[in-house]
């Protein structure tokens, strides 16, 4: 998520590493595992020990219809969301994550139903008749009120935000959605997501997915974004501003829209390279995976860019190399999404480890020489090596994975060798498209592929809080 890219994140600067701090040394066992037990029916969370709260238990989210109204004078929204489920077990009550607003209906299968707010984030809904377990159920929710932001701390730190200009976009990691819209808000439970937002002119919308027309009517127009592939929950964005916006397809098809805020007009450069990265991330990953491209550029000095599913959300100061490193994450983090924030360097490790790839490729930059330069300059500092790669605590999570996590996926690479690489890369975003997936899942695969016992390796690469032994430190071609 951050850098905070977010969602995904390109931190600026060695030094904003520094000022995102550093978690103390983790005591906890190397080989513990986080898991997400299934969450029992009407359960308001969905069983992520990092975020109890997050998500819910009791049903899977098939799609969201998302109906906004925005006046950025008031900075009043008025929304009617639709949530398509399938019941996992029968239901009398069931949650919504949704901060903030007044309710004023709720209704499920087109029959008026109780809604009751429990603390901060929990909508607690009561249908008319019991929901049979697998059975398909709708729920529609209106609301009003201002958007509160979000409490959260830290890099990623995010939810509804209003822009300088005076519009607003939706940002943040790993909490988001729930800010403006009721939600399943876990990325375990991907579902289509569809957006119409209506903003008064000349104001105009940005978001996931492929367009539809805009109509107009009374000086205010109505947008609506579809993205047919689902979606993680926090990588589901709404732009509203005054857009300058750009339009185009890729080779294959694809279609584009970049949007730039007033005053980015100079991002259009940065931008136009953006077909060349997905070429080139393609080679390495495997078939662009998104219905749609492109990027949306803030003129907002905000600590992360975040990898909003198709279309990247790009911070004020982003510039190529945090395009590569969001548009990796359309296969690393949006395509194939974590199962628990455990897993979070999936997303951000190998992200990161794209900009290597990128700086090898375009720049020959020798990466074995910059994996030696890096583990010399920080190899005495204990609180470099001191942060887990996997299951680092809440809150830990956008630490390390920017850093240390390019030197572990490199370590990887020598590892196995360049060959065994490759297929690792692709094999992984095949198995698990459009789904979600393990950090152990992807420690398997990479034993299996490579055809090694790894876990010596992994344990000490992404498991412990130390520097690795040199056998470890310095495989293959990283031997000197």
């Amino acid at each position: 998520m951050y850098a905070v890219v977010r969602v995904s994140c390109v931190l600026l600067t060695a030094v904003a590493f520094t000022a995102c701090g550093t978690p103390a040394p983790d005591t906890a066992p190397p080989t513990a595992r986080t898991t997400v037990s299934p969450a029992p029916a009407s359960a308001d969370g969905i069983g992520d020990p990092y975020y109890p709260k997050d998500g819910n238990g009791g049903y899977d989210v098939e799609g969201y219809a998302v109906s906004v109204s925005y006046d950025p004078p008031t900075k009043q929204l008025t929304g009617d969301t639709t949530v398509t489920a399938t019941a996992t077990e029968a239901l009398t009550t069931f949650n919504l994550d949704l901060i903030g607003f007044d309710v004023t209906s709720v209704e499920v299968d087109g029959k008026p139903a109780r809604a009751e707010r429990e603390g901060k984030h929990e909508l607690v809904i009561t249908p008319e008749a019991p929901i049979a377990d697998g059975a398909k159920f709708a729920t529609r929710v209106r609301y009003a009120g201002v958007p509160e932001p979000s409490e959260d701390q830290g890099l990623g730190a995010g939810g509804w935000q209003p822009a300088k200009s005076g519009g607003a976009f939706a940002a943040g990691e790993p909490h988001v959605a729930s800010h403006w819209f009721p939600v399943n808000d876990h990325p375990s439970d991907k579902a289509t997501f569809r957006l119409s937002a209506r903003v008064p002119d000349p104001w105009s919308v940005i978001s996931n997915g492929r367009e539809e027309p805009p109509v107009s009517e009374g000086g205010w127009t109505t947008y609506t974004w579809v993205e047919p592939t689902r979606i993680a929950t926090y990588l589901t964005t709404i732009g509203i501003d005054k857009w300058t916006f750009e339009r185009a397809t890729l080779a294959d098809g694809t279609p584009v829209v970049n949007a730039y805020a007033p005053g980015t007009e100079d991002k259009k450069k940065v931008q136009a390279r953006m077909p060349e990265v997905l070429d080139f991330l393609s080679s390495k990953f495997g078939p662009y995976p998104q219905s749609a491209a492109g990027g949306i550029y803030l003129n907002e000095n905000i600590g992360f860019s975040l990898e909003t599913q198709g279309r990247p959300i790009y911070a004020k100061w982003a510039e190529l190399e945090v395009v590569v490193h969001e548009q990796a994450h359309q296969w690393f983090g949006d395509t194939v999404s974590v199962k628990t924030w455990a897993d979070i360097c999936l997303n951000e490790c190998f992200a990161s480890y794209s900009q290597w790839l990128w700086a090898e490729a375009k720049d020959g930059v020798n990466l074995d020489e910059r994996f030696r330069t890096e583990v010399a300059r920080n190899k005495e500092r204990s609180r470099f090596w001191n942060r887990k790669l996997y299951d680092m605590g809440a809150g830990n999570e956008f630490t390390a994975v920017y850093d240390k996590g390019q030197l572990a996926v490199h370590a990887l690479r020598r590892q196995i060798g360049e060959d065994a690489f490759g297929k690792l890369l692709k094999d992984w975003i095949a198995e698990h498209k459009d789904g979600n997936a393990s950090w152990p899942e992807f420690e398997d695969l990479a034993a299996k592929v490579s055809g090694q016992d790894l876990r010596g390796f992994f344990d000490a690469w992404f498991r412990d809080a130390r520097l690795p032994a040199d056998e470890f430190l310095y495989p293959g071609t990283l031997r000197e």
